[in-house]
């Protein structure tokens, strides 16, 4: 008999036995474990916005003016995955630094915490030569006028850091609740990040679905480096608060432009045509470059762009690289609702 017909019977017959006193459980047949913890439709997560999965065409969309033809088009396949709606702020970050201090000080030591995992503020001085970063170095980072600002001075090291306490922080909560654990928060891969900057849009040049950047209003729609130099032409002479451009259609915001974005991929010229065409990825542990994508306040356009391929070393911080994290939906699906 069909294991799908004869579970309700068993559930039906356990119910029935069981309220007249007769017998427990399911007899000797194969119905699954019991005690499960309870798990609904997997809810969005808090901060997170969902990607549904998809088939597009990754690589350059314009000129590769560099002409390193490292990222040639390749249709790929995406699973559907939830994406964080902004870049981690640095307020998001303080309450991560907070718990690592109230809780693992003395299992990690402050000397590793200090080093490793807090902000690196110098980065503002140490990242240009001849530029009075002293200002931003004293408080970008600590001052509350900067909350809703991109963390910066992060590496690849502590950014996934962060992500790991983040799974578990949250699962705590869950556990307390008896709610079944939620998947991990991780980095994106390079795959994930580049489908996701394109918020659905097939080809297109930039989030927004390109190639000029600017609106029909003449509104500038990204923060970055204008017109040979004019920073300030956007309204922001470094970073922006997150979230002060429109997203994409994914709801996303700051996909180009504001701060680069760590990815978990390791960086390699060769990647597109190596890796596989379902749900690529690059893990290598020997590699030390690790893949950004975005592009920054001090970028001109092409490094916007969402094929525009970067890296940084991975125990690297910088003053225009920070990041945000993802999180698989269960089941991976590509055409079911995130909702």
């Amino acid at each position: 008999m069909n294991k799908f017909l004869v579970l309700p019977l068993v559930a039906l017959s356990t119910l029935i036995l069981g309220g007249c006193g007769f017998g427990k459980g399911p007899q000797g047949d194969l119905v699954g474990a019991e005690d499960r913890p309870e798990f609904n439709p997997q809810e969005v997560p808090f901060g997170m916005v969902p990607c549904p999965g998809g088939t597009f065409h990754m690589g350059q969309t314009d000129q590769d003016i560099s002409a390193s033809m490292v990222n040639m088009n390749k249709q790929v396949t995406i699973a559907g995955f939830y994406m964080d709606e902004t870049e981690i702020t640095n307020n998001e970050y303080r309450q991560f630094m907070n718990a690592i201090r109230q809780d693992s000080i003395d299992v990690l030591g402050e000397e590793y915490v200090m080093t490793e995992l807090y902000p690196d503020t110098t980065v503002w001085v140490r990242d240009f030569t001849y530029h009075m970063g002293d200002p931003l170095m004293e408080y970008y980072y600590t001052h509350p006028a900067f909350d809703d600002y991109p963390v910066v001075g992060v590496d690849w090291f502590a950014a996934k850091y962060f992500c790991n306490w983040r799974t578990k922080n949250k699962n705590a909560a869950n556990a307390e609740a008896g709610l079944a654990p939620t998947p991990n928060f991780r980095l994106p891969s390079e795959a994930e990040w580049e489908y996701a900057a394109r918020g659905g849009r097939d080809l297109a040049t930039y989030p927004w679905g390109g190639p000029y950047l600017r609106n029909s209003k003449g509104c500038m729609l990204a923060n970055f480096k204008p017109g040979r130099g004019d920073y300030a032409s956007d309204g922001y002479a470094y970073t922006s608060p997150v979230g002060a451009f429109f997203p994409n259609d994914f709801g996303l915001y700051d996909m180009s432009g504001n701060v680069a974005e760590w990815c978990d991929d390791a960086y390699m010229e060769a990647s597109v045509p190596v890796v596989w065409d379902m749900n690529p990825t690059n893990p290598d542990d020997n590699e030390p470059r690790k893949v950004v994508r975005g592009g920054s306040w001090k970028d001109i356009a092409y490094f916007l762009e969402t094929g525009t391929r970067n890296f940084e070393y991975q125990d690297s911080a910088r003053s225009y690289i920070g990041f945000r994290t993802a999180m698989i939906q269960i089941g991976m699906g590509t055409n079911g609702s995130l909702e």
